[in-house]
């Protein structure tokens, strides 16, 4: 029996933009997976290197994410700002920011302190802590934002000990007055005040590279898929077309 395959304009079109589009969302995935873990590369550079001293001279937000950076200088608890919705072992809370005024200059970095329990009884009340008085220096991880949670409706504006759900520190500028670095400190205990109760376990940035490379598996399979049903239907088409 001599097998024909029976080729069909529609069908071919259609596994074409399959094949297409599988290829063209696989390699988007694949380069996701490469953008990853050259960010991963470069949060094990940054806390390999020795910590960054930062001035009041304005930086480079790009060139300093995920670098261990230093301060000197003193907090300033009147423009606090605490951010909703951020739990930590599966209890509600905060996250603290504070600015933190360099010493010698009116330049300020806004500082991520740490984790405070939020009061489930009393919404509003807010959780005690302690603040170094004077200069202290500080050292962390510099980070472009605080992270970004979901919000219903338009955020109301800025304003000094303010329950926020999102912040960035152009808009923490803004509304302050003041001179903000253009990045954040995410505040490790070194320079902590004793006994201050602030939870400083940070959570380790979620790079999901192992996620991108299955989904890129699974649109190169799409494509393989498509491929072969097409060629397979064809030769069975052209097979049953000979039976008499």
């Amino acid at each position: 029996m001599r097998i024909r395959f029976h080729f069909r304009w529609i069908p071919f079109v259609a596994t074409v933009l399959l094949v297409m589009l599988g290829l063209s969302l696989a390699r988007w995935q694949d380069r996701r997976a490469e953008q990853k873990i050259a960010l991963q590369a470069k949060l094990a550079a940054g806390n390999a290197a020795a910590p960054l001293v930062v001035g009041p001279a304005p930086l480079a937000p790009a060139a300093l994410e995920f670098r261990r950076v230093t301060v000197t200088g003193r907090f300033v608890p009147s423009w606090a700002l605490y951010l909703d919705n951020r739990p930590y072992q599966g209890r509600a809370g905060f996250y603290l920011l504070m600015p933190f005024q360099i010493a010698g200059s009116d330049m300020h970095v806004l500082v991520e302190r740490g984790w405070l329990p939020r009061n489930t009884a009393e919404r509003d009340r807010l959780p005690a802590y302690a603040t170094p008085a004077g200069t202290v220096t500080i050292e962390g991880i510099a980070k472009l934002s605080a992270g970004h949670v979901m919000q219903l409706g338009s955020a109301p504006p800025l304003r000094p000990n303010a329950i926020v759900q999102n912040v960035d520190v152009g808009q923490f500028g803004s509304a302050s007055g003041l001179r903000v670095q253009p990045f954040l400190l995410e505040q490790s205990g070194a320079g902590a005040a004793p006994g201050d109760a602030l939870v400083r376990d940070w959570p380790a940035p979620s790079l999901g590279v192992e996620r991108h490379r299955g989904y890129a598996f699974q649109w190169y399979a799409l494509a393989l898929m498509a491929f072969l049903f097409f060629v397979l239907t064809g030769f069975r088409r052209g097979t049953d077309q000979k039976r008499p």
